[in-house]
């Protein structure tokens, strides 16, 4: 599976990674899942304790 974007695009979902961020480039519109292989999950807090504190760093605004 290669890495497919919904800007006007195709958009390939991958059943592995669910998306609801429907103002995403990477979210396959009317699928709920992301286009991406893999996402980067990180964090914004020093001591992160829960869901909250975590971030796709994978998220591109769609435009």
């Amino acid at each position: 599976m290669t890495d497919h974007m919904n800007r006007g695009g195709a958009c390939t979902p991958n059943t592995s990674i669910q998306c609801s961020v429907t103002n995403c480039a990477y979210h396959c519109q009317g699928a709920q899942y992301c286009g991406l292989n893999s996402i980067r999950v990180g964090t914004h807090e020093a001591d992160p304790a829960m869901d909250q504190c975590t971030d796709c760093q994978s998220f591109e605004k769609y435009s």
